[in-house]
């Protein structure tokens, strides 16, 4: 694995300090009704993606997921700009506004979605594996999914192509304990998640998910295996989320004590304090990390709120192309 360095800590500070913070905006400005639909938060599992982006290749990795989609990008390199301004469905957003919080797509930063169907993006991922595998382009696709999503039927087709064929393919499930509202407990007779990969033969096991240097040892292994020519990998990151499945879930399924319990692994708080025991940093860089991110945030915002909502004519601009129908000239 790469060392984790005083940069690395560093760096997974301000990173996973920007995530939460972001999406802590987001949430506001959902309750001012700038933010529509639904809005579903990262809050707690940032260290899935820090650990994971450690051990990827930003070059030709891939990534996909569901709908709990704003951070990933970001990571991966997205302007967070264009990503606020495609959460409040503004012409400079991603999608120019039309993919909105559950859709957001970078092709040019390798990071394939935002998928609302449930378990819909876990033979995608597959797919986009196959692509790799199939131009021997080098790169590994990080397939994630949430618990709820383990019980789709489309997870046991993808793990089975997966293995027949080799492909370069990290299937990770985000267990964060509730899926939609309901705890694994109630919709398995077993709470092992990882398990399911025990069926194809394929190499799986669960990881602490709330601490970054755990993710990413997990993750190097996956992708060096994928890397190598030897096939998916299955991984159960064990993590938790602080806010509901969604800004409409009222949470009735578990006590505020539960969630003061996880928030003591806090997974920026591990990174903090281990910046604070090594002297990585003074009290004075982490005060002016705190406010690079807060600036930055605040630039987002300020942004997709300033830009504006797309033109009618883009309606038809990305769904209708026909050379001898003059009257719908495309613009894109």
């Amino acid at each position: 694995m790469k060392e984790v360095t005083k940069e690395v800590y560093l760096k997974w500070y301000e990173d996973m300090l920007l995530w939460r913070k972001f999406e802590d905006k987001l949430a506001a400005l959902y309750i001012q009704q700038k933010v529509r639909g639904f809005l579903h938060l990262y809050n707690g599992q940032e260290a899935v993606l820090a650990g994971a982006l450690h051990a990827m290749d930003l070059t030709k990795d891939k990534m996909i997921t569901a709908y709990r989609n704003h951070v990933q990008p970001i990571g991966m390199g997205v302007d967070p700009r264009a990503v606020m301004a495609e959460l409040l469905g503004k012409v400079t957003g991603t999608s120019k506004g039309m993919g909105g919080s559950m859709h957001i797509f970078s092709k040019e930063h390798r990071f394939y979605g935002g998928h609302g169907i449930v378990g819909g993006q876990i033979p995608v991922g597959a797919g986009l594996a196959f692509a790799d595998k199939y131009f021997e382009t080098g790169g590994v696709t990080m397939t994630y999914f949430g618990d709820g999503a383990a019980r789709q039927g489309s997870l046991h087709e993808a793990f089975n192509m997966a293995m027949l064929w080799k492909l370069p393919v990290v299937f990770i499930v985000e267990n964060n304990g509730y899926a939609m509202g309901t705890s694994v407990e109630r919709t398995a007779n077993h709470t092992d998640i990882w398990k399911l990969g025990l069926g194809y033969e394929m190499p799986c096991g669960p990881v602490d998910g709330m601490n970054p240097v755990k993710v990413a040892e997990a993750m190097t292994e996956a992708i060096e295996r994928a890397r190598r020519g030897d096939g998916p990998t299955f991984l159960e990151m064990k993590t938790y989320r602080y806010r509901g499945h969604s800004m409409s879930d009222a949470q009735l399924y578990r006590s505020k004590e539960e969630i003061e319990e996880y928030k003591k692994i806090d997974p920026i708080t591990q990174v903090l304090d281990v910046i604070k025991d090594q002297k990585y940093a003074t009290n004075e860089e982490i005060e002016a990390i705190d406010q690079r991110v807060k600036d930055l945030v605040e630039e987002c915002a300020k942004f997709a709120e300033e830009s504006p909502y797309p033109e009618i004519q883009q309606l038809y601009d990305v769904v209708y192309e026909q050379e001898d129908y003059p009257f719908l000239p495309h613009k894109l």
